[in-house]
């Protein structure tokens, strides 16, 4: 999987952050130097000023001591220009909105726990269609557009070098599908495919029956990136949403995942489970 202009962004602005450290300057000292705000710095870093210049972290750079010589300094500028560089999600800014799509797309790795409904990287374009209604949008054509957008996000899950997806869903958020009988038998058949022949996927189903457990503070998703780019946790919102990068929520968050998926059903037994559903 090619990275995306995100990844190159969140790498950037670690790599950015390491060469002040190993500078030995503190943030205010840094802005200082290059006379800009510490906002602006600060928004370099954490990858919020989405798209700096090369003259920018040029001057970056000779800021921290890393010359024209230095292996890095190259690299570094190619980064930047990559990282000017728009995805496919751009084509429906009015459908996505905030980053998660575009951090989705950059992961390598996803563990959803999902308790209200079929996560979307798992659903069928009917499900999906539904999903998108309830939402009470009523425009035919937004719709449409945001079902194709949805079916698009899920490439991640093929090709070269897929994205690994372990996702746990409750039993009754497949049973919501039950009054539409038909899309109900579409969406758990896909699960039960992509179970047995997805290698990169992992579903588990967490039965009604299983009673309160770890998740009964709601579905998040957290999302693995390859090196210097740390993990994040999301937390989703009608809106937008939550983005949780800390370490300690991380792990937080990677202590209550163990417990829940340990509290599902395990793989052999998910795919009987489901398909007994359609019965």
């Amino acid at each position: 999987m090619a990275a995306s202009p995100t990844i190159r962004r969140r790498q950037l602005s670690a790599i950015l952050r390491t060469m002040r450290r190993e500078s030995g300057l503190s943030l205010e000292e840094a802005a200082k130097r290059v006379e800009w705000s510490r906002a602006k710095l600060g928004h370099i870093e954490t990858g919020e000023r989405k798209r700096p210049s090369v003259v920018e972290i040029r001057a970056l750079m000779e800021t921290y001591g890393v010359s024209p010589q230095d292996p890095r300094h190259d690299a570094v500028l190619t980064l930047v220009r990559h990282a000017q560089q728009r995805g496919w999600w751009t084509r429906y800014d009015d459908i996505l909105t905030g980053s998660y799509v575009e951090l989705e797309a950059e992961a390598t790795a996803i563990a959803n726990y999902e308790s209200f409904g079929v996560p979307g990287l798992l659903q069928t374009p009917t499900t999906a269609r539904l999903m998108q209604r309830a939402r009470l949008w009523r425009d035919p054509e937004d719709i449409q557009r945001a079902v194709d957008a949805r079916i698009r996000r899920q490439q991640i899950l093929s090709g070269e070098a897929p994205t690994r997806l372990w996702a746990v869903i409750e039993e009754h958020a497949l049973q919501r599908l039950s009054g539409e009988p038909d899309v109900m038998r579409e969406q758990v058949e896909h699960l039960v495919h992509l179970a047995d022949t997805a290698g990169n996927v992992t579903i588990q189903v967490l039965p009604t029956a299983a009673g309160i457990h770890a998740g009964a503070a709601g579905p998040f998703v957290l999302l693995d990136f390859p090196e210097p780019a740390g993990p994040i946790v999301y937390l989703e919102t009608y809106t937008d949403g939550l983005y949780l990068e800390r370490a300690e929520e991380v792990a937080r968050y990677r202590r209550l995942w163990d417990h829940i998926r340990t509290s599902a059903l395990d793989e052999e037994r998910t795919i009987p489970f489901l398909k007994k559903m359609i019965r």
